[in-house]
Parts: C-alpha cells; sequence; structure tokens
C-alpha cells in the first residue's frame, strides 16, 4: 500500500519579533502535519520505491513436502514438457491477515497478457498447464506444489547431463528441477550457512555455477526497503520487491534473511543447510 505524502507546512512570522517569540515559533516547525505527531519529512518517498505495507503473516502455511517444487514469489516456473514457451507457472501475490495466507498464481513460466489465474491455500488440489499438484505450503517468498502424476514427479527429479550451465533454456534442468545432486551442487555455490552474502546494487549481476543469477533493482535506505530479483535459464524465476530486514528470500532452494539494507548493498544471511 502506498502511503499518501504528507502535507508540508510553512510557517510565517510577520512584523518584527523578539528573540523569544521567534524561539517559540520555531519550536512548533518540528510538529507532523500527517496526524501522527512526530517529527519525519514533509514529502513521501518517489512511488516506484516506496515501501508497501508489512506483510501480516503468517509467514508460511502447510508443509513443505521434500519432492515438491518451489515456485518463488514474483517469479516462475517451467514445467516438465513445456518445452521453451510452454506451460508452467508464476507466483504472482500474496495476501496475508495474521491468520492464513493465500497465493495467487498464473499460467505460464513467465508474465504474458491474458494468462489465467487461480487464488489458492494450503492443501488445495489444483490443475496448472494440464497438470495436477497439491499446494502444500504457502509462504510470503514461495509456494510449494507437489506433483499428484508419477510421472511429473519423475520428471522433476530426474538428473540432468551436465551440471555445467549452458545458458538459457538448455539449463531446465538446472533451473527447475527437484533432483537432489542438483540442489546440493546449487546450495553449495552460496556461501555457508551464518554466512553472509552481500548483493551490490550497481554491481552488475552475481552469477552461481548452476545458471542463477541475481540483481538488486533497488535500495531505498528511507523506507528501509529493496528490491532483489534472480533469473535461471531465461526465466525471472524470483522478484522479491520491498524486501526489508529481517525478511525471508530463497534462491534455488536455499534459504536467506535479510539482514541489513544500506547504500546501493543488500545483505543476506544464509539460514538453510
Amino acid at each position: 500500500m502506498l502511503r499518501p505524502a504528507s502535507k508540508s507546512r510553512t510557517y510565517g512570522i510577520a512584523g518584527t519579533v523578539t528573540a523569544a517569540l521567534l524561539a517559540l515559533a520555531l519550536s512548533g516547525c518540528g510538529s507532523s502535519s500527517d496526524g501522527t505527531g512526530g517529527d519525519g519529512p514533509t514529502t513521501a518517498a518517489p512511488a516506484t520505491t516506496q515501501a508497501a505495507a508489512k506483510d501480516k503473516g503468517p509467514v508460511c502455511v502447510g508443509k513443505a513436502a521434500a519432492d515438491g517444487l518451489h515456485v518463488l514469489r514474483g517469479g516462475g516456473f517451467r514445467l516438465p514438457g513445456g518445452g521453451s514457451s510452454g506451460g508452467g507457472v508464476q507466483y504472482d501475490s500474496a495476501t496475508a491477515d495474521g491468520t492464513t495466507r493465500t497465493a495467487t498464481l498464473r499460467e505460464g513460466a513467465s508474465y504474458a497478457d491474458g494468462q489465467k489465474q487461480q487464488t489458492v491455500k494450503a492443501g488445495q488440489q489444483i490443475t496448472v498447464s494440464g497438470h495436477a499438484y497439491t499446494v502444500g505450503q504457502i509462504c510470503s517468498y514461495r509456494v510449494v506444489l507437489e506433483p499428484r502424476d508419477a510421472k511429473d514427479r519423475a520428471a522433476l527429479a530426474a538428473a540432468p547431463a551436465s551440471l555445467k550451465s549452458k545458458g538459457g533454456a538448455a539449463d531446465d534442468g538446472l533451473c527447475f528441477t527437484t533432483n537432489p545432486s542438483v540442489l546440493a551442487a546449487a546450495a553449495q555455490g552460496f556461501p555457508a550457512r551464518g554466512s553472509e552474502l552481500s548483493l551490490l546494487r550497481n554491481g552488475g549481476v552475481k552469477t552461481f555455477p548452476t545458471g542463477l543469477s541475481i540483481t538488486v533493482s533497488y535500495v531505498d535506505t528511507a523506507t528501509g526497503t529493496a528490491g532483489v530479483g534472480a533469473n535461471c535459464a531465461g526465466i525471472p524465476v524470483a522478484v522479491y520487491k520491498d524486501v526489508r530486514a529481517g525478511d525471508t528470500v530463497e534462491f534455488a532452494g536455499v534459504l536467506f534473511k535479510v539482514s541489513g539494507l544500506a547504500e546501493g548493498v543488500v545483505r543476506l544471511i544464509r539460514t538453510s543447510a
């Protein structure tokens, strides 16, 4: 939710005043005009970087199965047999009211006009791009879908011919998979658990061995928010908007907590194995 801009106030002093009256006039200039009663800026941050309302939680609802596929917030996942322009699913948006959580999913691995979408809850059975799934878990940062068909589970778990990234759709087996070897290789590309990963706003693209690339789109120190995105196999696989210190994000099956934001840098602490 965009916060409305505060109305600026001006204070004029007419005529000749004594030093005491001047001091009294200036003492009132620090009061807020937006009804909050505190000191603060008189103009709002630009709409492109102004923070959305903080997620009310809970962070996650449901349980993530070991063989579930992870669709990351704002990004897409190319489903088995879909081809370079075929089936997929995106985690478009979410709602949370402090008790439960829902997610809106879109058809297709990447955004296009006219795609079907549906709002789902944990435990629901759904069909996406012709594939049947159970929504195992919904988190602020991901949705975990469990394939209901044995062929889909086998296709997702299949080992790729190579763990070396080639770029584009050739990396589908590295980017859209539940294969333990691939996930282990991806995890090894990050700092160890408890260590920090720093992402620079002007540092270009940070790439990893299994084809993942991560970028920082903006850092707004005034609102304490940042935008972090990831691509893999030519697909935007995560777009985390307005993340704050303490928020959880995920890349290639690895969890991180935003530990801090500074001018031009986002710092993440790895929290999973």
